[in-house]
């Protein structure tokens, strides 16, 4: 392959497709291992006639909907397709066909029988392709005039992306914003500026990071923009149930927020957690009193030391030897010393002092208002 034909394949991996430029005109092909979102079709092969002409149809990065065939044409996974819109239309890649796209309706609570769907008018021609390349060549430069349109006329927000409609004349743009922003007077600018129809869309740090994409400190690509679709809400519990290091560099994600895999063994630790005694006090042994210094909660397995917030000379037990010794201690007896089975070296542990406060992901305490009484009023009380 020539330095010439390498300079003629572009990588669109906000729309998961492959862009060709040669003698015939710009060929588009799907390429499912960077669509974002992607799902998986383990119902492959499996024939379906009540719902043959649904199809699950993708746009630039998560934005993907439904569509019936009404053109009349084989339509298949990987075909680039016109499809209606509010106003005018959308040109999209088909990702998914047969019974696995009502499978898809029915995780997000809808009903195929009682949803109303947006047509796919025909498949994409090479004029329709070409015109579809041309709108995605202005996005980047429309979000940068867009971004600074918006410094200047002072508003909180922040332009996140743009992403054009299939034939050019429609636009939207995701904001992010930390409160109530008045773009009724931007969207006016934006229409002369750009001349196209305007869409402002709100969107969280998560979902931006997700629109953006990137690979996470595991080394793989983010959850957002891989398969996560609804965000739930995390709280610096789900560190702390887990005993994780309380280090706000280490726990918060790209999007700046706490990770999303913080809660994905939330469950197992707080099930683990109830097979764990609770010590409250030193246990006591013939020998003196040992103090409790870290937990592995996982592995049933708990440290103690003689020397009370010293991390030298650790003794381990398991879970049941220390319920065992907390009933003798009960009954007033005391079992015999840990310093016979020998001291265990752990790593050191690193404390998150001096690198920041882990409580800025939790949302602030609403403080509650006291109505005190004046001295007027008191003392008209007295004098009654």
């Amino acid at each position: 392959m020539t330095g010439n034909e390498n300079e003629s394949i572009r990588y669109d991996c906000f729309r998961g497709c492959v862009v060709t430029d040669g003698e015939q005109g710009q060929e588009v092909t799907y390429r499912r291992g960077c669509c974002k979102l992607r799902d998986y079709d383990w119902l492959k092969g499996v024939p379906q006639e009540k719902y043959k002409d649904l199809y699950e149809v993708r746009f630039k990065n998560t934005r993907k909907g439904i569509y019936t065939n009404a053109s009349g044409q084989s339509v298949k996974q990987g075909d680039l397709v016109v499809v209606e819109a509010t106003n005018g239309h959308d040109l999209g890649i088909v990702t998914l066909e047969g019974p696995i796209v009502v499978r898809q309706m029915k995780c997000k609570g809808q009903d195929p029988d009682k949803t109303e769907f947006k047509k796919i008018y025909r498949k994409a021609r090479s004029f329709d392709i070409e015109k579809w390349q041309e709108a995605i060549a202005r996005e980047h430069e429309t979000m940068i005039k867009a971004r600074r349109i918006a410094t200047e006329m002072g508003l909180d927000m922040k332009i996140g992306d743009v992403e054009f409609q299939g034939d050019g004349t429609k636009a939207i743009f995701y904001y992010i914003a930390d409160g109530r922003v008045d773009f009724r007077q931007l969207i006016k600018v934006f229409a002369e500026e750009f001349r196209i129809r305007i869409e402002m869309k709100q969107i969280g740090a998560r979902q931006e990071a997700g629109l953006i994409g990137g690979i996470g400190v595991c080394g793989r690509e983010l959850c957002c923009a891989n398969y996560i679709t609804s965000f739930q809400s995390i709280s610096t519990a789900a560190a702390r149930c887990q005993d994780l290091s309380l280090n706000p560099q280490k726990l918060a994600g790209q999007c700046g927020k706490l990770k999303c895999c913080l809660n994905y063994e939330v469950a197992n630790y707080m099930d683990a957690q109830t097979h764990i005694p609770k010590v409250s006090e030193p246990l006591e042994f013939e020998d003196g009193p040992v103090y409790l210094i870290k937990t592995d909660i996982l592995r049933q397995l708990m440290y103690f030391s003689y020397d009370k917030g010293s991390l030298s000379d650790l003794y381990v037990l398991t879970a049941e030897e220390v319920k065992e010794v907390i009933k003798m201690n009960r009954n007033g007896l005391k079992p015999e010393s840990l310093k016979g089975d020998g001291s265990i070296e752990i790593p050191e542990f690193i404390t998150a002092v001096g690198e920041g406060s882990i409580s800025r992901f939790d949302k602030p305490a609403k403080k509650k208002h006291r109505h005190k009484r004046n001295g007027k009023k008191k003392a008209s009380k007295t004098d009654e």
